[in-house]
């Protein structure tokens, strides 16, 4: 599968950003543009039924990362530094464990290895509801879901998946594939092994994605794994506390440089 990516800068050694459940590489243009641009060559990819990549059947953690190690192989990108929230955070684990000669650093931002409670599905069913072609107008798309999801930000985030080629909306992920395996994008890390690279854990300090009981297991996979915590931010670590996120992972990626 041929993803979809936007490149920011030229030299500096590849980092690849992954974006979560529902998002797009767009999610990350800010952060990318503006700070890690500045130590590496930013690579900001569309995961497989998301944003402007190709839709497939199959969505889960052993593909996504198939997919990212094609990708790798085909920039010439070995080895590379991967970033990735949320779901992306578990596409960067499996690829770490799975492909370790691939990736050099790992940055994880808000996500855990561990299996994570179904906490999307009303959404996903409300989104599901919604066939944008029976709109006009962005604004008419968001009242209609608004009956059912009430969180102003929560569609915004969303409504950033529409895409409008001057007379029909339509939905740029691939809901039904999502839904369809909901349960593989929810579930425990397949893949098995440790990444001995170094690695950097981020969490939100009022998110429980990453909570005190998840170091075990992160250590055993992950072994040189350090967590830090930025207090204030929620799981969207990236959206509310931008500049604490970029500064820690700058930070990183030039202290471990040549480790």
């Amino acid at each position: 599968m041929k993803l979809f990516y936007n490149q920011y800068g030229d030299s500096g050694p590849p980092l690849i950003v992954l974006h979560g459940l529902l998002g797009a590489n767009g999610n990350w243009h800010t952060l990318s543009r503006t700070a890690f641009q500045k130590v590496a060559r930013v690579y900001a990819v569309d995961q497989r039924n998301h944003g402007r990549s190709p839709h497939a059947d199959r969505i889960d953690y052993p593909t996504l990362a198939a997919d990212l190690q094609t990708f790798i192989d085909r920039h010439d990108l070995v080895p590379a530094h991967l970033l990735g929230h949320s779901m992306g955070g578990k596409t960067a684990m499996q690829t770490a464990l799975s492909y370790p000669d691939r990736v050099d650093r790992l940055i994880v931002v808000d996500m855990a290895p561990r299996a994570y409670p179904p906490e999307h599905t009303d959404l996903l069913e409300a989104v599901a509801r919604i066939d944008p072609e029976d709109y006009e107008s962005r604004d008419a798309i968001d009242d209609a879901l608004a009956e059912d999801v009430p969180s102003w930000r929560i569609r915004q985030f969303v409504l950033k998946n529409l895409d409008y080629d001057g007379e029909t909306y339509t939905w740029t992920m691939n809901l039904d594939a999502i839904q369809a395996h909901y349960d593989d994008i929810t579930a425990v890390l397949p893949a098995n092994g440790t990444f001995e690279g170094p690695t950097l854990f981020i969490r939100g300090g009022k998110s429980e994605y990453i909570l005190d009981a998840d170091r075990e297991e992160i250590r055993k996979r992950f072994p040189t794994a350090e967590l830090v915590t930025i207090d204030g931010a929620g799981h969207w670590v990236h959206a509310d506390a931008p500049e604490a996120l970029a500064k820690v992972v700058v930070d990183f990626l030039t202290e471990t440089a040549g480790a």
